[in-house]
């Protein structure tokens, strides 16, 4: 009496197969991020407005009593190296931060990538609509707040003197601050990827970066307290919103187990084997 058995799932994708996940997740992502770009570019030549709308921020934090920004940037001006290395920070970091750490997780944490990719985008998209909608000018242009342009003064920088002039950058897209959104996030990713693994307490320490991050986007005058209230606010949102990865994928990469099928008559050895994806085939599994 012979047994017949049916195979326990698709066989493993190839390299092919994997190179073609990969070029499709780099495209998305980079089209993603120049349809952001160019959106950016429109409200532009909205000057009046949104200088308008920075004396209404400015006069909000005051009746909420926030701090002042300038508190901050006076701790910064305290030393050249100080407020050159927040420069630095503001204008290095923010990209290649992230793009480091959604490469991490596509290669050790691919289901985790992929809730990333997604919270990121909505956070991405919602910040781009209010972008549209409500063109803000820096402090560091609005006269009432009487702060240094710390970029420009003492460098390095990322936009030009002249923010009618700048065709790489829409200065007057303030609120919210996508530097401490995206920032906020990364430390939330991290968090949540390794919870549960023997770095995890370690992993803690990532909320250093968008503490770091709020502290220099203020102390340089790019944006106001109220730019990093916002951005919270829509990735709460965002979070609550995208699905988390299933427990069952939060440290292998895999998603949830399914049972291997069995032929009649074959009882017992591979019954309710689970078949796992592999961490690439995950990714590809959505977007």
């Amino acid at each position: 009496m012979t047994a017949h058995t049916t195979p326990a799932g698709p066989p493993a994708a190839g390299p092919r197969a994997a190179r073609r996940r990969l070029i499709r997740e780099l495209l998305l992502v980079a089209g993603f991020f120049t349809v952001y770009k160019a959106g950016r570019l429109l409200s532009t030549d909205r000057t009046g407005e949104a200088f308008r709308n920075a004396d209404r921020i400015w006069d909000a934090e005051r009746a909420l009593h926030l701090p002042g920004e300038g508190a901050v940037q006076r701790l910064l001006l305290h030393g050249d190296a100080l407020v050159t290395t927040a420069n630095t920070y503001y204008a290095a970091v923010h990209f290649p931060a992230t793009a480091l750490f959604l490469i991490w997780l596509y290669i050790r944490r691919p289901a985790h990538y992929l809730w990333t990719r997604r919270v990121l985008a909505a956070l991405t998209g919602a910040a781009l609509a209010l972008h549209l909608a409500y063109p803000l000018a820096p402090p560091r242009m609005l006269p009432a707040a009487r702060l240094v342009d710390t970029g420009q003064v003492y460098g390095p920088t990322v936009y030009r003197a002249a923010p009618d002039a700048d065709t790489l950058a829409n200065q007057f897209a303030a609120m919210p601050s996508l530097h401490f959104g995206w920032a906020l996030m990364l430390a939330i990713g991290v968090i949540a990827a390794t919870r549960g693994g023997k770095r995890s307490r370690w992993s803690l320490l990532w909320l250093l970066h968008p503490v770091a991050t709020l502290l220099v986007i203020v102390g340089t005058a790019n944006h106001y307290w109220l730019d990093a209230i916002v951005a919270a606010v829509l990735l709460g949102i965002a979070l609550l919103w995208v699905p988390r990865p299933q427990a069952g994928a939060a440290d292998t990469g895999t998603e949830r187990a399914e049972p291997a099928r069995t032929g009649p008559g074959e009882e017992g050895a591979g019954h309710g084997l689970p078949h796992q994806r592999g961490g690439a085939e995950t990714v590809g599994a959505g977007k």
